[in-house]
């Protein structure tokens, strides 16, 4: 079973090309554009990593 990542950042571009890289490593990634939406998607998921930007516009990454 593949090894999930969770990749939190508010710009789509960079969350796009994160996730296509760790996919052709054969990651499962889930993303969340949000702190609150990430902390939902990280109870949910349980991912095995976080790829967290500390600068996000509702809660800091800190």
């Amino acid at each position: 079973m593949a090894k999930t990542i969770l990749v939190v950042d508010d710009e789509p571009d960079l969350v796009e090309v994160v996730r296509y890289n760790l996919e052709q490593a054969h990651y499962r990634v889930v993303t969340a554009a949000s702190g609150s939406a990430a902390l939902r998607r990280a109870r949910r998921e349980a991912p095995d990593l976080i790829v967290l930007d500390i600068m996000l516009p509702d809660l800091f990454g800190t």
